[in-house]
């Protein structure tokens, strides 16, 4: 009984939370949890009619060498039942499918996301200046607006989705498809890459905010400058190690291989949802990348103490 009850608990416990096609925070997502109930629903009376049909077989047979013939118009009220349910279903798919891809271009914010092995990269069209405003692993929509996503990939087939908001969509290389979003509760929640793209497929999470319309134009405002000049040992270290494959805007730093850290330190968290935005977790990444995410692009850069801990130091001040 113990085993049922945790059971139980543990499966409501999956209805909630970050990330979960349960509990929708978009229009999109909510489309899908619609079809998903009607399934379930449909389903649901096929499969009690199922067992009612086998308790009655069960019932009528008397005998282990006596069967009990089914009467011709249960056959028929069968094949009505199974004729219905698969019409309800296709019906329902067809209004989802049309809620989830109608096209909601007009006025929306178009948002580049490619993704990489592994990690995403990000990049939103400054309204005021038409300039792209790069950054990575985290993505920041304001609630009400619809976001027009163009999903592409720079190595391999990744799969976009955050099951809150939307379905997923793949990104394929070469190509961009389009995802629309319409957010509508404010909260964090957690995407994921959902196809396998290498030995660090489960290690390509994305955060993602939903925030008041004010709030997301005051933080892309944020993410549009250049980063404060900061003259100190930390940022010499970086242009002699790092400025290779990552950029800071407003340095001499447009490396393109890695992630753009010109606003790292705001970011929630490191490596793609590896570790949480810290200033040990920075300076173990730095230290020991490898270690911590086998197979990622980013090398083990051999720094002295001393450099490594005043890298971590002008890395937590680019806010």
């Amino acid at each position: 009984m113990r085993i049922i009850v945790t059971g139980a608990l543990l499966s409501l416990a999956g209805c909630q939370g970050i990330q979960s096609p349960l509990a929708p925070g978009g229009d999109q997502a909510a489309a899908l949890h619609g079809l998903f109930l009607l399934m379930m629903g449909v389903c649901g009376v096929i499969y009690a009619l199922v067992l009612g049909g086998l308790g009655w077989s069960l019932w009528r047979v008397r005998s282990a060498s006596e069967a009990a013939d089914v009467p011709e118009h249960g056959l028929w009220a069968v094949a009505i039942v199974i004729v219905v349910g698969l019409t309800i279903l296709i019906i329902g798919s067809f209004v989802a499918d049309r809620a989830v891809f109608a096209s909601r271009a007009h006025g929306a914010m178009i948002v580049r996301v490619t993704g990489h092995q592994w990690w995403w990269r990000i990049e939103y069209r400054d309204p005021a200046t038409g300039r792209w405003i790069e950054t990575a692993n985290e993505l920041h929509l304001p609630r009400g607006r619809t976001t027009r996503l163009a999903l592409g990939s720079a190595d391999v087939i990744h799969s976009f989705w955050v099951p809150n908001v939307a379905g997923k969509l793949d990104m394929i290389p070469g190509r961009r498809n389009i995802l629309d979003l319409t957010p509508r509760r404010i909260g964090w929640f957690r995407g994921q890459c959902a196809e396998f793209c290498g030995t660090q497929h489960a290690h390509m999470a994305l955060d993602v905010k939903i925030e008041s319309p004010a709030a997301f134009d005051a933080w892309l405002a944020t993410q549009a400058r250049p980063a404060a000049a900061i003259a100190s040992r930390g940022a010499a270290v970086f242009a002699g190690s790092c400025a290779a494959c990552h950029t800071i805007r407003g340095t001499g730093a447009s490396g393109r291989v890695g992630p753009d850290l010109t606003h790292v330190a705001t970011r929630r968290s490191i490596a793609a949802g590896t570790l949480t935005m810290t200033r040990g977790n920075l300076q173990g990444w730095i230290a020991q990348p490898q270690a911590l995410k086998p197979g990622t692009a980013m090398p083990s850069v051999p720094l002295s103490g001393p450099d490594a801990d005043a890298l971590a130091t002008y890395l937590e001040r680019l806010r």
